[in-house]
Formats: structure tokens, C-alpha cells, sequence
């Protein structure tokens, strides 16, 4: 069970993506990052000390800064998933909302 672990946490590096992201935008720290990407500079630190995972909206905002792919971003960090698992619950209407959008699209406003 300790092997697991072990194997786990080296697997997943969000570091080795931050200072990537660091050396491909030419900025000095984690500071310069944090405005390169536009985000407070507490989320970095958070990110780097394994207290908060690399989001996805995060993930987007790194892509569009450094024109790397969301799969080399996801490789820089250690995530090698081929498939994300969502629940088929996020993609259902819920009861009540389908008849009403039904209902408020047939009226023309009168």
C-alpha cells in the first residue's frame, strides 16, 4: 500500500508544470505566473503545495497564455487519464425544469 502511494505522488507533479509554464513565458517566479495568468497569487502557492488542484478552468487559462495543448499541459503535470469519468446525472434536466422550458417556448409573448 505504501508502494502505491509512493508511485501516485510521484506521478502527479503540478510543480514540474508550473516551473514549465515559468521557463516557456520567460517570467522569474511564481508571482510574474500568477499575473501572466491572471489569477491571485495564493491559488499558485496553493497549486504548488498540493492543497488545491490544477483546475480545469485553470487548465484553459494556461492553455490560452502558452499555446500549449490541454494534453501537454495535462502530461507536464503527471495526469496520463485517457478518459474522464463525468456522472450521467450532470447531463439529465430536472424534473420540473423540461416541462417548463416546454411551456415557455410555445407562448409568443402575449
Amino acid at each position: 500500500m505504501e508502494n502505491t502511494k509512493n508511485t501516485e505522488r510521484y506521478q502527479y507533479d503540478p510543480n514540474h508544470l508550473l516551473e514549465t509554464l515559468i521557463q516557456k513565458l520567460n517570467l522569474k517566479n511564481d508571482a510574474a505566473l500568477s499575473r501572466a495568468l491572471e489569477v491571485a497569487p495564493p491559488l499558485i502557492s496553493k497549486i504548488r503545495h498540493r492543497r488545491l488542484p490544477v483546475g480545469a478552468s485553470l487548465l484553459i487559462r494556461m492553455h490560452e497564455v502558452s499555446d500549449l495543448s490541454i494534453k501537454d499541459l495535462r502530461e507536464l503535470m503527471g495526469d496520463r487519464r485517457t478518459k474522464f469519468r463525468i456522472s450521467d446525472k450532470q447531463f439529465k434536466p430536472k424534473e420540473g425544469q423540461n416541462g417548463a422550458a416546454q411551456n415557455g417556448s410555445s407562448q409568443t409573448g402575449t
